[in-house]
């Protein structure tokens, strides 16, 4: 099954196929449609079988559909929460290749590198944040990044921020965000605690 039998934007299509790849993996193909009909999601499937591109596509597909006031708008679409700064910066490279034609204003947020560039990003507007669960906690607190107008949110490799020690930050961090709103996890395993938080 191609892509764009998915019902994906055509920009979408055009940035995927640039990429060189046809055919959704199996995670992509269960999980897209469901996504685009604005549908909670709860994904398993091992590291290396197209998890990102699962929520990465259906967020871009929203964006596209945006009205002319939400693109003017300053508020913050999606966020996308993520374990480890090397996750961070891949799934930011993923929105940037399949976004290519849609330009997507996106910001990943880590520990480790400088604040101000990443405030002034913030001020400047952005659409996707992708961040690491402490980073993000500082920006909270300091009142820089407002979470009130999340469209979507996901959680990605759920099962590692447990075993990571970030599970009570997630919950602070998800108290913040808009109740009307998709939710998307995707996980490796589906541990008990991974079961709980859902």
């Amino acid at each position: 099954m191609p892509f764009k039998t998915l019902g994906l934007a055509d920009e979408i299509v055009q940035g995927i196929l640039a990429t060189g790849y046809t055919a959704p993996t199996e995670i992509q193909s269960r999980a897209i449609p469901i996504a685009l009909s604005g549908k909670d999601i709860i994904g398993t499937a091992r590291t290396g079988t197209g998890k990102t591109a699962a929520f990465v596509l259906p967020i871009l597909h929203r964006l596209a559909h945006r009205t002319e006031t939400q693109k003017k708008d300053h508020h913050i679409r999606a966020l996308i929460l993520t374990p480890t700064r090397e996750l961070a910066q891949q799934i930011e490279d993923s929105i940037t290749t399949y976004g290519r034609f849609l330009h997507p204003r996106t910001l990943a947020i880590y520990g480790g590198t400088n604040m101000q560039n990443q405030l002034r990003h913030l001020q400047r507007g952005v659409d996707i944040v992708i961040a690491t669960p402490g980073r993000l906690l500082d920006h909270l607190q300091r009142r820089s990044v407002n979470l009130s107008k999340i469209d979507v949110l996901v959680l990605d490799e759920a099962d590692r921020m447990f075993d990571m020690g970030f599970i009570q930050d997630v919950k602070r961090i998800v108290s913040q965000v808009s109740k009307e709103r998709q939710t998307m996890m995707f996980s490796a395993t589906m541990s008990k605690e991974v079961r709980d938080l859902v």
